[in-house]
C-alpha cells in the first residue's frame, strides 16, 4: 500500500471512530438486546442492573434502574437512549424534554418485542443483525411449540406465577410473563385478572388450585418451604405435589429480550418434565 492511501486510510479511521454512534441503555432488556446486535463499542453507558452479557459490567453506570443521573447521561452525550416503561416513564419525560432521542421498549407479548428488536435495529442500522437475531429467536421458540402442541388442552397445567410474596403479586393478561407461560404450554391461573401485575390473595390461589407454583424470585430457602406454612396452602395441588421452583433465572423468565426462548423452554421442562 503507498503512502498516500495509507494516510487517507488511516484518515478514513479516525473519521469512522470520531463520528461512530453512541448509546445508552436504561432497562437491562434492551441492554441485552443492544449486545445481540453486536453494539458493544457503541454502547456508552449502562444502568447498575444491567448484568447480561458479561461485557455489561464494563460499561460506564449511568445510575441505577428508576433513577439514573440526568448529569452523567448528559455528559456521555448519546445519539439514543434506550428505555422501558412503568417505572422509567418519569426519567422517559425528562429525557424527551431535554431533546434526546429516547426509544421505549415495553413489550407484553412475543410479536411485540419481535418488532422492537426490528426497530431497535432500524435505530442503530444493524437492520440484518436484526433480521438474523429474529429468526434465530423464532425457530428456537418453534421447537418448543412443537412440544407443546402435542399436549392436549385439558392435560395442560395450571400455573400460579408469583412474582413477589410481600404482598402477594401475581402477572395477569397483558404481562410479558403471562405471554411467556402460554407460550409454555401452562394456563395461568391469574390470566383474567384486569391488570399485567397485580396483587393476588392468598385465597384465591387456594381456590384455584394451580398444579405448579413458579415463584419469579430466587431465595436460598427451599421453595416448598417457602410456601407450604402459609394458611390452607398445604391444600393446592402444585405443594402436595412438590412442584413449587424458584431456580429460574428471573432475567430469563422477566427480561424482555434475545434468551425468551430460554425461559420458555425452562418453564416448560418444570410443567412438562415427563414429556419426550
Amino acid at each position: 500500500m503507498s503512502k498516500p492511501i495509507l494516510i487517507l486510510f488511516f484518515i478514513l479511521i479516525f473519521f469512522i471512530n470520531a463520528y461512530a454512534a453512541r448509546y445508552i441503555s436504561l432497562a437491562p432488556s434492551t441492554t441485552e438486546i443492544l449486545f445481540a446486535l453486536g453494539l458493544d463499542e457503541e454502547i456508552v453507558g449502562v444502568s447498575s442492573y444491567c448484568n447480561y452479557p458479561q461485557e455489561a459490567f464494563k460499561k460506564p453506570k449511568v445510575g441505577n434502574f428508576s433513577e439514573p443521573s440526568l448529569e452523567k447521561i448528559i455528559s456521555l452525550k448519546p445519539d439514543y437512549i434506550f428505555c422501558t416503561g412503568l417505572e422509567q416513564a418519569p426519567i422517559i419525560g425528562q429525557l424527551k424534554r431535554l431533546g434526546f432521542n429516547v426509544y421505549v421498549s415495553d413489550p407484553s407479548n412475543l410479536d411485540e418485542l419481535l418488532q422492537s428488536i426490528l426497530e431497535i435495529g432500524s435505530i442503530t442500522s444493524r437492520e440484518k443483525q436484526s433480521l438474523r437475531l429474529v429468526s434465530d429467536m423464532q425457530q428456537s421458540i418453534s421447537r418448543i411449540q412443537d412440544k407443546v402442541r402435542s399436549i392436549p388442552q385439558n392435560k395442560r397445567i395450571k400455573v400460579f406465577i408469583e412474582v413477589w410474596h410481600d404482598p402477594l403479586t401475581t402477572a395477569g393478561n397483558g404481562s410479558y410473563i403471562d405471554a411467556v407461560l402460554n407460550l409454555a404450554g401452562g394456563i395461568n391461573i391469574a390470566h383474567d385478572t384486569k391488570r399485567a401485575y397485580s396483587i393476588f390473595s392468598s385465597e384465591e390461589v387456594i381456590k384455584r388450585d394451580p398444579e405448579c407454583i413458579i415463584l419469579a424470585y430466587m431465595d436460598k430457602e427451599a421453595p416448598l418451604k417457602l410456601v407450604k406454612d402459609r394458611f390452607g396452602w398445604n391444600q393446592i395441588t402444585a405443594v402436595k405435589n412438590d412442584k413449587v421452583f424458584n431456580d429460574i433465572n428471573p432475567d430469563i423468565l422477566l427480561r424482555p429480550g434475545p434468551r425468551i426462548a430460554v425461559g420458555i423452554n425452562e418453564i416448560y421442562k418444570k410443567l412438562y418434565s415427563n414429556e419426550k
